[in-house]
């Protein structure tokens, strides 16, 4: 029985990898740190728990050390920030925050499991979730997106690294999913589902078909000098 670890994992897209994994008879090990909302998570799935910071590295490390034969790494967790305005507007303990936990929490599971899987020398995944967010740009979002621009460049990084062993890494980038962090937008669990498939399919990057112009699109501007104009314009 394959053996998954989860991080952010009390609830949306966290929980929805969660749900279809437990469907498909994989053992879950959980994280979050939402310790009510992983207990709810963990008695449902029958899935070990563990209440960790992503942020911090011991944390990280002491979640690898519980589950040494994970093979499938989900690192999922991330906050949106409680300033969601100019770079300016954003207080620096938002910017530390956002950082830490979105882009801190990759680089510390990346840290905490890779050097396990490698030295495993068995075939296992690191599924990170990114973001739309990471890929185009917009003039709201406080520290979010320039975080999830990190996610991405090193997943992408990592995925170099990687490429002639047999630890594979790709990356989810929702636009909107109805979860703790918007009201509005795609359910979790079909982010979830399209996740799990292109991993299976060997697919790097997941983004949404009606914002890839867009994606595109800001690459293009950029090379050409020229400025930022709202995605889909």
């Amino acid at each position: 029985m394959t053996t998954a670890v989860i991080t952010g994992a009390a609830s949306g897209i966290g929980l929805a990898l969660a749900e279809a994994l437990h469907a498909k008879g994989t053992r879950l090990v959980l994280a979050d740190v939402d310790a009510d909302g992983l207990t709810i998570a963990t008695d449902r799935l029958r899935a070990t728990g563990v209440v960790a910071d992503v942020a911090d590295p011991a944390a990280m490390t002491a979640l690898a050390d519980q589950a040494p034969q994970a093979r499938l790494i989900c690192l999922n967790a991330g906050i949106v920030g409680s300033a969601v305005g100019a770079p300016w507007e954003v207080p620096p303990e938002d910017w530390d925050r956002v950082f830490a936990v979105n882009v801190g929490g990759v680089v510390n599971g990346l840290r905490a499991f890779v050097p396990r899987l490698l030295a495993a020398g068995e075939p296992a995944h690191v599924l990170v979730t990114a973001s739309l967010a990471g890929l185009t740009v917009f003039p709201v979002g406080g520290a979010y997106s320039p975080s999830k621009h990190a996610v991405v460049a090193l997943v992408q990084h990592a995925a170099l690294v990687l490429a002639d062993t047999p630890v594979r890494i790709s990356m989810i980038c929702p636009a909107l999913v109805e979860t703790g962090m918007s009201p509005i937008g795609v359910p979790a669990s079909s982010v979830a589902t399209d996740a799990l498939k292109a991993m299976d399919e060997g697919v790097f990057a997941v983004v949404p078909e009606e914002w890839h112009a867009a994606v595109v699109d800001r690459a293009q501007r950029v090379v050409a000098g020229l400025p930022p104009t709202m995605p889909g314009t």
